[in-house]
């Protein structure tokens, strides 16, 4: 059995994980973990850690993780370009799953864009809108980030060069060069997320919705069961979990 331990326990995601655990053949429930806890006792003894909690808590528990010989499922999102580095260093020491989404739909759909933009790079404007519920607090979502980044690869663009990220009154004609990205924040919406590409004469979207985070919860173990099997250390993606990289 795969003894699991879960961070942010008393969260919607973390409730969520404990109860696929739970009813997972070859799982078992090591420990869960909130605020005020003793992670370094929790996790002596655990096999991989699940965190969807915030970047600075992450860290802190991947070193522990590090220190104990635990590997680790990482979905948390919010991560500054300091921290993806911090999170690299830890992996040097214990085997990482870190994806700013777990779902296999969602990275079944990263798949679909990169064939998507190397076909469309000439003529289509490209946008990215995502919708979460009221509760999140980065933006724009990992996920839509993830989605710009494997467009602007594919097409040979700089993200970071070329993302809008807002307009706001006379905005002047679009750059065709730029990768745009829209918010929505409201009421209980789990995750949509839609790439745009706006041609003349045809638009073609290419969307996932989330109806339920039990596809999360279930992305995490397959996440879990790719670490026990016979990984020790390294930063890993859904690409590798899923086998899109062999």
């Amino acid at each position: 059995m795969l003894k699991i331990a879960i961070t942010g326990a008393s969260g919607r995601m973390g409730k969520m994980l404990i109860e696929a655990v739970q009813a997972a053949d070859d799982c078992t429930l090591h420990v869960t973990l909130d605020k005020g806890d003793d992670v370094r006792a929790g996790l002596a003894g655990a096999d991989v850690l699940i965190d969807f909690t915030r970047p600075e808590a992450t860290l802190e528990h991947l070193a522990i993780c590090a220190d104990l010989g635990v590997k680790a499922v990482v979905g948390t999102t919010g991560f500054d370009e300091a921290q993806k580095a911090q999170l690299a260093q830890l992996a040097e020491r214990t085997a990482i799953v870190f994806a700013p989404n777990m779902s296999v739909g969602v990275n079944v759909v990263l798949k679909l864009l990169d064939m998507a933009a190397r076909a469309l790079n000439e003529g289509y404007d490209i946008e990215i809108v995502e919708a979460h519920h009221r509760m999140k607090v980065d933006a724009p979502s990992g996920t839509a980030l993830q989605m710009g980044q494997v467009v602007a690869d594919a097409i040979g663009r700089d993200l970071k060069a070329c993302a809008v990220y807002g307009r706001e009154g006379v905005t002047g004609v679009r750059d065709p060069s730029t990768i745009g990205f829209a918010t929505v924040r409201g009421g209980d919406i789990i995750g949509d997320h839609t790439v745009l590409f706006a041609g003349v004469g045809e638009r073609i979207e290419v969307s996932h919705k989330a109806t339920n985070r039990s596809i999360y919860a279930q992305g995490s173990l397959r996440c879990a069961r790719f670490l026990a099997g016979g990984k020790t250390t390294g930063l890993f993606g859904m690409n590798d979990v899923l086998g899109f990289t062999a």
